[in-house]
């Protein structure tokens, strides 16, 4: 798939057909998602796959802070990718002072990159994908034992589509290039 088509052609899907992605195409996704760019190259996405029927429904029921379209949407995924990212790096100097006035906002801007890298590495595999960014970040981190100095950035679907959904309408380059 040529680049430009992936960027156009990648949905967020929330219907899936119900069969697994098999482990050899998520290996190679989140290897393809490695090359994501990062702050000085410290690569602190980490991906953490949640294939427990009963762990994913959970996360559904008790973790999207009562958000019912993230509810169905997950529980219809046969896999949810947890991107979480390893703070105290990205945005800093190796003294621990920041590099940036961003300061820690570097750290999810890291963690946006990887995810949409992740989602168009996927999409090139035929594996569908939706972000979800609503969700109890503590519940999470507890259910899935994450390490201390991880954080999640957002919880992605995936799976097998089991839809077409057509392109939500765009803005114009007019609306968003400013020339000064």
């Amino acid at each position: 798939m040529e680049t430009i088509q992936a960027i156009r052609s990648r949905r967020s899907i929330r219907k899936y057909q119900q069969k697994p992605v098999p482990h050899e195409v998520i290996e190679q996704i989140v290897a393809d998602a490695a090359y994501a760019p990062s702050w000085k190259n410290t690569q602190i996405a980490r991906y953490v796959l949640v294939e427990d029927r009963t762990t994913i429904d959970k996360m559904a029921e008790e973790m999207v802070l009562d958000f019912k379209l993230n509810e169905k949407t997950l529980k219809n995924c046969p896999a949810v990718m947890v991107l979480t990212y390893v703070t105290g790096r990205s945005g800093y100097e190796r003294d621990g002072s920041f590099s940036t006035p961003k300061e820690a906002g570097f750290e999810m801007f890291d963690a946006g990159i990887a995810a949409q890298t992740f989602c168009l590495a996927a999409w090139e595999r035929g594996v569908g994908t939706v972000i979800t960014g609503y969700f109890d970040e503590e519940k999470i981190t507890r259910l899935l034992n994450l390490p201390e100095n991880q954080k999640v950035s957002c919880v992605i679907g995936l799976g097998y589509p089991d839809e077409e959904p057509a392109a939500p309408k765009r803005k114009s380059v007019e609306d968003l290039l400013t020339y000064k």
